[in-house]
């Protein structure tokens, strides 16, 4: 083996991106020492995505203080990738769930100006490019707050402005956009969105994700209501019809408030990201993939690292092989594109024993030397068969 391209997401709770990748190669020097390798950190747009792109870009992180769900002062990182002009922003950041206690938790109440803080200060640092994961919010509202931020104010039928909270998105008459930050519209932006649903509706952002961030059944309604009026507002005002988009739900309404004043545009996340790598350019010529997450099943065929990797491999027809701590489903993990699929568990063990790191990177390199023995003694009976 010549070539090999090691791009795994993290095995959360367990090891890094990174630390399965170096873990990995190390399996494959024990028995090709003198193959290429070439490690990508990835993920699928949520939980380590600034992380593992401003790894394989070799860019940096910047800390800043901004506000929380509730307003309350704390400090956020996002990062700038290597060109210096993209930034990668994770909304759970400043708005994220885990932000709060359980009995904070109250979407009619919060909101993303933090976020918005975040993407603010990479514009104003030269960034044109801005990659924003929008997973784990603590919000339901339409990005109302992220805008206000960048300088929109969203005002009631007498001209006041109103704070973007979830409660206010039914008191909305007009949007003000005189003082929008002028970075803005010289500015593109991308959205790493997994989710399909419509901005209102019983499928909608506040029906099937506000209960989890707080909303009781009487809270609910009151946000679907509101996030019915933005979306006229968007229409009256701006001509912009996004409620139906999938994934104009994401994040509390986020979706549809970014892409609707933003003009971004949401991509599945494990797209957006490989697309950031160009990773169709550092796969050229491999002979192998290995990928991988800490549990394989029918998620993973639904669009997360694993799959999306099989997918950008299969267009160059390069083998991949995913490794997990687990597997489930095999036949949808067939039918995603990955080649073969192992177990990195040499017996049964406690779970607790099985996610230590040691015993995770130990359990991998194992895995990975075997798989390379067999790759070695496959040349060798197809040498013996001629």
């Amino acid at each position: 083996m010549k070539k090999a391209v090691i791009a795994a997401d993290s095995f959360k709770g367990s090891l890094s991106s990174l630390e399965v990748a170096d873990a990995v190669e190390k399996g494959i020097f024990s028995v090709f020492p003198k193959c290429e390798i070439i490690k990508v950190p990835v993920a699928d747009g949520g939980e380590g995505t600034m992380d593992a792109l401003v790894l394989a870009t070799k860019g940096s992180t910047i800390s800043l203080d901004v506000y929380d769900p509730l307003m309350r002062p704390i400090k956020a990182k996002y990062g700038i990738l290597g060109d210096s002009a993209t930034a990668i922003i994770e909304l759970a950041a400043a708005s994220g769930l885990p932000l709060l206690s359980k009995e904070e938790r109250n979407p009619l109440k919060t909101n993303t100006f933090g976020t918005g803080q975040l993407i603010a200060d990479a514009l104003k640092r030269g960034c044109r490019n801005i990659l924003l994961a929008i997973g784990g919010s603590a919000t339901n509202d339409g990005a109302t707050g992220l805008l206000s931020a960048l300088g929109f104010r969203f005002l009631d039928k007498n001209g006041k402005e109103l704070p973007p909270i979830g409660e206010n998105l039914i008191n909305i008459e007009h949007i003000d956009t005189r003082n929008v930050l002028p970075e803005v519209y010289t500015s593109t932006f991308k959205v790493a969105c997994d989710v399909k649903n419509p901005l209102f509706g019983t499928d909608g952002a506040a029906y099937v994700f506000a209960p989890q961030k707080g909303a009781c059944p009487e809270a609910v309604k009151e946000l679907d209501n509101g996030l019915r009026n933005l979306s006229k507002i968007f229409e009256r005002e701006l001509n912009k019809s996004v409620s139906t988009i999938p994934g104009a739900g994401a994040a509390g309404g986020t979706g549809a408030g970014v892409m609707a004043l933003l003009n971004a545009t949401l991509l599945p996340g494990i797209e957006l990201i490989l697309d950031t790598l160009h990773f169709n350019n550092i796969i050229s010529g491999a002979d192998l993939i290995i990928t991988g997450e800490g549990r394989l099943d029918r998620q993973t065929a639904m669009g997360k690292t694993p799959a999306g990797i099989a997918k950008a491999a299969q267009l160059k027809g390069i083998p991949v092989i995913a490794i997990g701590g687990s597997i489930k489903d095999e036949e949808e993990l067939d039918r995603c594109g990955i080649n073969a699929c192992f177990s990195i568990l040499p017996r049964i063990m406690p779970l607790e024993e099985a996610m230590r790191p040691q015993t995770a990177k130990r359990n991998i390199t194992r895995v990975i030397s075997q798989i390379c023995h067999t790759i070695q003694l496959s040349k060798t009976i197809e040498i013996c068969l001629q």
